[in-house]
Order: structure tokens, then sequence, then C-alpha cells
């Protein structure tokens, strides 16, 4: 690797490979020009971005950073999904394109320091959305307290249900 633009290209593997919170691989091959443009809006849409970089600078910027090799899928062209913000959205994109697609291939990728084959970021894209996670727990704790507050509620009615009974009987007597 001695020329400065491998060097520099590697600089910069570098620093995005620092900024995000995962990196997927994906075999292009037998994409048209105009399904690769699709590809990339759909996973910038998602908040991540696809680049192509030689192999062998993404294994130097792995091991420079200390990140866990992926010499068994960094064989044959390859393109790489950086992930800036949700990990599963851009899986998500990747994997509803490859459904429509078959040409595109999902290899794997690394996240949170562990490398995952193509099923493991099928399952990651199947999670539901950051999003849809908090709305589902939001629903949760708002279920809870409306159950407690219901329960909460029930006592004081019941008593006074009670006493009116017992009123209604009293003058009976």
């Amino acid at each position: 690797m001695p020329n400065a633009q491998n060097k520099e290209t590697l600089a910069q593997i570098k620093e995005e490979l620092g900024e995000v919170s995962a990196l997927w691989v994906v075999d292009y091959r037998g994409l048209s020009v105009k399904e690769a443009q699709q590809l990339r809006r759909e996973i910038r849409a998602a908040g991540a971005h696809l680049t192509v970089y030689k192999n062998t600078l993404m294994k130097l910027a792995l091991e420079e950073l200390e990140m866990p090799a992926m010499d068994d899928i960094l064989a044959g062209p390859n393109a790489f999904v950086f992930a800036d913000g949700d990990p599963a959205a851009a899986a998500k994109a990747i994997k509803d394109f490859a459904e429509d697609n078959e040409t595109l291939v999902v290899k794997g990728g690394v996240m949170d320091g562990n490398v995952y084959d193509a099923a493991q970021i099928e399952a990651i894209a199947s999670l539901p959305s950051r999003e849809q996670l908090l709305a589902q727990i939001a629903g949760a704790i708002s279920g809870v307290a409306r159950g407690l507050a219901t329960a909460i509620d029930g006592v004081p009615s019941g008593l006074a249900r009670a006493l009116s009974q017992v009123a209604e009987q009293k003058p009976a007597a």
C-alpha cells in the first residue's frame, strides 16, 4: 500500500468506521446502475450510506482499529453499508431491497464488536425500529398505569356502594 491515494482512502475508511454503529457488507454484482442508485437512495433514507472500497483496504482499516476480522466475508466485489444511526433500519433497507432484487446478496457485517453473518443480519432487520420499540414500551407503561388507576378508583367507589346499600337497608328495618 505504498501510494498516497491508498493511504488517503485508508484514513477515510478508518474515519467512517469510527463514526458508525454498524457495517454491513453486500455483494452488488449484477445490479444495474439504476438499481444501484435506488439502493443508495433507500439506504440513505434509513440513515446510512453505501460505499465501495477495496477489500484489502477494508481489512487493513479493521485491523488497525482493532475491530473483528471479516476475512471470509471480504471476498469478491463488495459494497459497504455504513449505518450511521439505527443499524436495524439500515439492515431492513438492505433486506427489503434484496427481496425485490435477487442480485443483491447480503454477506455479513460488524456491529458492537461482533461479526454477523447474513442470517443474523436478516434477524436484525426483522426487529422493530427504535421508534416502534419506544411506542410499545410507552403503551405497556400506559396500560399498567391505567390498570392501577382503575384499581385505586375501584376501592372508594366500592366503599360508597356498600355504604349506600347499608343506608338503604337501615330505613327499611
